[in-house]
């Protein structure tokens, strides 16, 4: 989806400031309510309304995430060429059925840690391709979203 009819459909559903970053769906804007769940489900009703497709919505404000990059889950560990730091939002709070951290057997990834609602995990991105992503959604669903650590950063930096 074009990142201008992302803008259009958040704009006008009477928020501010709408800005999208990078082509992944990701939109900034502003407001004064604070009931995220009920913004989540207005937008999640206005995607197949105004632009044909439906689509889990899963907001965070910019306190959530300061609060993300100042515990800072990955301490010296860089995303690079050869592993990713991969943040997943899940939608509503979730257990781990396991403790953290957590290397699936014969998976290219570790499940790093857990901070309220959201997982960090590092992806060794040196052989085949990861399922990181597959495999959350078989465990946990599908309403999860998932970004790179980069990207968490660049969102708060524009925010």
């Amino acid at each position: 989806m074009r990142n201008e009819n992302l803008r259009q459909v958040v704009e006008g559903l009477g928020y501010g400031n709408v800005e999208t970053v990078i082509s992944s769906g990701n939109v900034i804007f502003e407001t004064e309510r604070d009931d995220l769940q009920e913004i989540e489900a207005e937008m999640e009703r206005a995607w197949p309304e105004q632009l044909g497709f439906t689509s889990t919505t899963i907001i965070r404000s910019r306190e959530q995430l300061e609060r993300l990059v100042e515990v800072d889950p990955y301490g010296d560990l860089e995303h690079g060429a050869g592993s990713y730091l991969l943040v997943t939002f899940f939608k509503s709070p979730t257990a781990m059925s396991f403790e953290l951290p957590h290397r699936p057997p014969a998976k290219p990834y570790r499940l790093h840690a857990m901070i309220d609602d959201t997982l960090f995990s590092v992806i060794d991105t040196t052989g085949k391709t990861p399922d990181l992503m597959s495999w959350l959604e078989k465990q946990y669903g599908k309403e999860i979203s998932s970004r790179t650590w980069k990207t968490v950063n660049r969102l708060l930096a524009r925010m």
